[in-house]
């Protein structure tokens, strides 16, 4: 409820401009000792007057005043009693601080143009083989140093005529290699891990990489082909399926069956009913042989390709072998590549998902931090501490970098460590970690001095948080928690809401006439209606008696027989009847109309504490001032 509540109040909207920018700030209103600016009311105030659906709803200044005025009171009073200060509130606020804060901590432009990068990616699909020289992600500086030499070497030979593919089968370490002599065959964005993805898509056709590190190792890349994305299709396939622990076995009998259904297709039949009966894909076979869309990239290129090769939708192609079976692929559909506005919620989560991506938008944009804020290390005294261990050596407090003003000391670092419950290896593995952290804090730090529409956002939360917390204090849950006050209200405002026209009585529905003869001779004799029930429904249900009041309209048996309405659908009038009056408008009880009374209940505790609170606190408002601001 409080986040419905909270995005009634204002809306979460972003603009970024300097804090030069902002007008000078002349105070319009004073409650107590709370002053507001005209900037601050007229911010509001457009907002919550704009793009509003009823032009009737939208008021001038002067009109909204008084709205924005009992807002602030309400405010004011949750701060006079300290409940800014209540630790649920601080965290609930940080929290919210901090999502409105995740996108002034990052550089929008170069994030901007990172999806527009990936997204034209998505548009191509590269063809390309590697060489694989396998290394662990924490391997030690001398690993590095003989893996890239290798990789180095092995490009050097085949720049000197050597093929790729032979020596992807004599030196990569992908298991793959011996069989597709490094061939991954057709690809496109985030279907690779990000350094391999990126060599391979600035790599030129027909050229070999420089060696790449990812989480594997270090690769050489061969770019083959660049060709635009076809999409994706979904296909059904019908699939004799190869021994899988088999070798050398005779595929004759095999081939003559895939031909045989080949044939039959051609001759009319169909292809889900064939699929389900003769195809050794069970999974899909289930289907009529459908099978989940795909790419290019996702699919075995022996595949993808006679896939990819079909032009219509329902086109059929011939027998095709792959090292799993013989195929016959039937097309389903297409799909072209999502336009960016269709995927950018997309390409956002998988660059967050990715540590390679993340990393490089949070480098760029702390990188122009440090030059906004004249960063600078102090080398010499880094050099002291580079072989110092940490727990075990205790460097002397030297400088290390400052910016913004201040300096930072080993002790820094050492506490910084500490906090962190860092306490092995060496202090250069951290120190970058430690430099960013202080650098992403500061600038944290001065978001509402840098920007005003940040300050403003999050004021407004904070106002907002703290008006929700005191509404429901003096208010909403007071209301529902009063009995006696409710009570009181009610025996003053009863009346207020009404019953129309009502039939109170009894619906009775019988499962045939010597039930419905049955049931009137027990009413005749005055039987309760329960006692009637339970005699009649001795031996099997028989009989159904609903008790109730109903206004008309809401019971379309009861509007049938006592305000001559439509005779329902598949209604027996012979079989159903009621009995009982009709009884004229009348005042709801409080339990009849309890949630009604208690909304009536809070409106007027809360017009109540207005008045109180307009007692209790000064009001001046600068009218010159008011008129100065335009209607929107």
């Amino acid at each position: 409820m409080k986040g419905i509540f909270l995005s009634l109040v204002f809306a979460t909207t972003f603009s970024f401009f300097n804090l030069a920018e902002a007008q000078k700030k002349e105070v319009l209103i004073k409650i107590g000792n709370t002053e507001i600016t005209k900037q601050e009311f007229e911010r509001i105030y457009r907002k919550n007057n704009q793009n509003l659906l009823d032009q009737a709803d939208v008021k001038s200044p002067k009109d909204y005043l008084d709205l924005y005025v009992n807002f602030k009171l309400k405010v004011v009073e949750a701060m006079d009693l300290k409940m800014d200060t209540i630790s649920s509130f601080r965290e609930e606020l940080a929290g919210y601080r901090k999502e409105l804060a995740a996108p002034y901590l990052t550089d929008m432009q170069y994030d901007e143009q990172l999806i527009e990068e990936l997204h034209r990616r998505m548009q191509k699909e590269v063809d390309a083989s590697h060489i694989l020289f396998r290394l662990p992600e924490d391997a030690t500086p001398e690993q590095e140093q003989a893996a890239r030499n290798k990789a180095l070497n092995v490009r050097e030979e085949i720049l000197n005529g050597r093929n790729f593919g032979n020596a992807a089968i004599e030196y990569s370490e992908d298991p793959s290699a011996k069989s597709n002599k490094g061939h991954l065959g057709y690809f496109t964005a985030f279907q690779m891990v990000t350094p391999f993805e990126n060599a391979a898509f600035t790599t030129p056709v027909g050229e070999i990489s420089e060696p790449v590190r990812s989480a594997f190792g270090y690769h050489l890349i061969q770019v083959h082909d660049v060709r635009k994305n076809k999409g994706e299709i979904q296909v059904a396939h019908i699939m004799k399926m190869f021994p899988q622990e088999e070798t050398g076995f005779d595929k004759t009998q095999m081939k003559s069956e895939i031909d045989s259904i080949y044939r039959a297709l051609l001759n009319g039949a169909d292809f889900a009913e064939m699929a389900q009966n003769h195809s050794d894909d069970k999974r899909s076979a289930a289907q009529g042989g459908k099978m989940a869309w795909f790419s290019a990239g996702r699919m075995i290129p022996e595949f993808a390709t006679p896939a990819f090769a079909l032009k219509n939708i329902g086109d059929i192609s011939e027998p095709i072998v792959t090292d799993y079976g013989f195929h016959i692929i039937k097309k389903l559909g297409e799909k072209p590549v999502p336009s960016l506005e269709e995927v950018r919620a997309d390409i956002e989560a998988r660059i967050k998902r990715d540590p390679e991506r993340s990393n490089s938008t949070r480098k760029v944009f702390i990188d122009k931090l440090k030059k906004e804020y004249g960063f600078e290390e102090n080398i010499d005294n880094l050099q002291k501490i580079q072989s110092a261990k940490i727990g075990k050596d205790q460097p002397e407090n030297l400088l290390l970098f400052s910016f913004a003003g201040k300096d930072f000391l080993t002790e820094d670092f050492t506490r910084y460590l500490q906090n962190k419950n860092i306490t092995t290896g060496n202090y250069s593995n951290h120190f970058n970690e430690w430099t960013d952290a202080e650098i992403i804090a500061f600038e944290d730090s001065q978001l509402e001095k840098k920007y005003p529409d940040f300050n403003y956002l999050m004021q407004e939360y904070h106002d907002g948080l703290l008006l929700f917390n005191i509404m429901d204090e003096k208010v909403w849950s007071f209301a529902t928690q009063d009995s006696t006050g409710l009570e009181a209200f009610y025996n003053k405002s009863k009346g207020e809401f009404k019953w129309g026209e009502r039939f109170k009585g009894l619906v009775i529905s019988c499962k045939n006439e010597a039930a419905r003869q049955e049931a009137e001779n027990y009413f005749e004799a005055n039987m309760p209606p329960t006692e009637i029930e339970d005699l009649i429904n001795k031996e099997e249900q028989l009989i159904r008696i609903e008790s109730g009041a109903w206004e008309k309209g809401t019971n379309s048996t009861v509007d049938y027989y006592v305000w001559n309405g439509t005779k329902p659908a598949g209604f027996n009038p012979e079989l159903t009847f009621v009995r009982g009056d009709v009884f004229p408008p009348e005042p709801k009880t409080l339990d009849e109309a309890r949630g009604l009374y208690i909304s009536e209940y809070q409106n007027y505790l809360e017009q109540n504490w207005i008045k109180a609170l307009r007692k209790k606190y000064k009001i001046k408002v600068n009218k010159k001032l008011l008129k100065s601001i335009p209607n929107v």
